[in-house]
């Protein structure tokens, strides 16, 4: 079983910067893969960004490339979302998740969800 626990957000006015953590727990996480997603009320939940925990490889959807940037720190089994120029429209739930194996980017695909933390940014 992997736990996953999300921190960091906040209100933030537009342009502002924030960066939310994700702590593991509960395996070993050489294979996974880790995401970040973002559910807006009224809106289907969307792929943010991930990374491959080995290696490092990462993946951005459009919107917020340029602007976030997605890492981790294996000594803690951590993995951050560094926001910056956050507009209005990255307000949202945000929401870690991990899987096994190859990289993906529909919620579907992912095993494990955190609870999620809340991001506004106001105009």
């Amino acid at each position: 079983q992997v736990q996953l626990v999300e921190s960091g957000g906040g209100l933030v006015q537009s342009g502002g910067s924030l960066r939310l953590s994700c702590a593991a727990s509960g395996r070993t996480f050489s294979n996974y893969v880790m995401g970040w997603f973002r559910q807006a009320p009224g809106k289907e939940r969307e792929f943010v960004a991930a990374i491959r925990w080995s290696g490092g490889r990462t993946y951005y959807t459009d919107s917020v490339k340029g602007r976030f940037t997605i890492s981790r720190d294996n000594a803690k089994n951590t993995v951050y979302l560094q926001m910056n120029s956050l507009k209005p429209e990255d307000t949202a739930v945000y929401f870690c998740a991990s899987r096994v194996g190859v990289t993906a980017y529909r919620r579907e695909d992912y095993d494990y969800w955190g609870q999620g933390t809340q991001v506004t940014v106001s105009s």
